[in-house]
């Protein structure tokens, strides 16, 4: 079976992977479109050793998506993908969608009847149901969590992989291939609107240009019409036009302090930096990609740190989104409240490897 691994240093193509061996609980999935991450492509451009960030980022299967390289999100490995075993390879990717082919030892008729065949996404986090944080409704933080293609858990750039049955969900007829590829991403653009309030706010900015920050504004701008973006690459302000949505060049704005609510997509210092210097006092900054390492801001360079007295100072409240539920993003899919089409730039195949990873195009099997 052929997959594209991280063997420690950087991603290559494993023509000999394992055949994945489902265990009680758990489904094989045939990909037939995957999304490619930043965080995907970083690995495969080796910006973790010290490399420059790549450009956008896409989904593979038969959709490309123009991203940024500021959109990156490590889900907690320090942005260097962590294999089942020391010194072992890890296939990569976290972004599908996928035909259930098989189920693992114990699954009965019922079972097999209502997943083998069906079209599925699926959430990335793979959770022990048995910690406290499980037990407490928080598995998307389970202590002992592994996360598809980048923490302890094979991911989706193969040509079979799988996942636990209580991470699938179902894609309805409506929703077609290129479309449900982005539900992962989207998933967590739908959190973010649950974790701040943004109804009857005057002032809501949303920082960066990649999937992640086009996702939020549009899912944001849904819920109040000031919404506005701030970018730093113009060719994606036409999107926006699309869309309705507000933007202009995050070069050009003020520190005027005036903003109710900032949504930080760009995973950079200095895009922190310029949030914390755009929300108002007691105002609130969501921070929806994780900080990636430094030596590549990807457009954003106001300066090398973040003044965290401002926080103090400020009296800012701080929160972070992180994974949403896939099965609310196929809801929004499936009522077309969100334009992903638009968002697909290329298209690749899984043979071609890493190359295409680094270059942001998209794979099928």
């Amino acid at each position: 079976m052929r997959a594209i691994r991280f063997d420690g240093a950087r991603a290559v193509v494993d023509p000999r992977a394992e055949d994945p061996i489902p265990g009680p609980g758990e489904a094989v999935v045939r990909p037939v479109r995957m999304g490619v991450s930043a965080f995907d492509a970083m690995v495969a451009h080796g910006a973790k050793h010290g490399g420059s960030a790549p450009g956008p980022s896409t989904a593979s299967g038969a959709a490309g998506t123009p991203g940024q390289r500021g959109e990156a999100r490590d889900h907690g490995t320090g942005w260097k993908p962590v294999p089942r075993e020391a010194g072992g390879l890890l296939t990569l990717g976290h972004r599908f969608v996928g035909v259930v082919e098989d189920l693992g030892e114990g699954a009965d008729k019922e079972q097999r009847k209502r997943w083998v065949g069906k079209r599925v996404v699926g959430s990335i986090n793979i959770v022990c149901s048995r910690c406290d944080l499980c037990r407490a409704g928080l598995g998307a933080h389970c202590r002992a969590r592994r996360v598809l293609g980048v923490n302890g858990w094979d991911g989706c750039f193969a040509e079979r992989f799988k996942l636990p049955l209580r991470n699938l969900c179902e894609v309805p007829r409506e929703v077609d291939d290129d479309r449900a590829v982005f539900a992962e991403p989207l998933a967590g653009a739908v959190h973010t609107g649950q974790v701040v309030r943004v109804e009857g706010k005057t002032y809501v900015t949303v920082l960066g240009d990649g999937i992640d920050a086009l996702l939020c504004a549009q899912v944001l701008a849904r819920m109040n019409a000031s919404v506005r973006l701030l970018g730093v690459r113009p060719e994606r302000f036409g999107l926006c036009e699309k869309w309705g949505v507000k933007h202009r060049h995050a070069a050009e704005v003020g520190r005027r302090q005036d903003q109710d609510v900032v949504v930080d997509c760009t995973g950079t210092a200095a895009g922190l930096g310029l949030a914390l210097g755009l929300v108002r006092p007691r105002g609130k900054v969501v921070m929806r990609s994780e900080m990636r390492p430094s030596g590549s801001e990807g457009g954003w360079v106001w300066g090398e740190g973040v003044d965290l007295g401002m926080v103090a100072s400020g009296e800012v409240e701080v929160v972070g989104a992180r994974c949403g539920s896939i099965a609310d993003a196929v809801g929004v899919l499936a009522r077309g409240e969100v334009d992903v089409l638009s968002l697909i730039a290329r298209r690749g195949r899984l043979s071609d490897g890493a190359s295409g990873l680094v270059a942001g195009a998209v794979l099928e099997v």
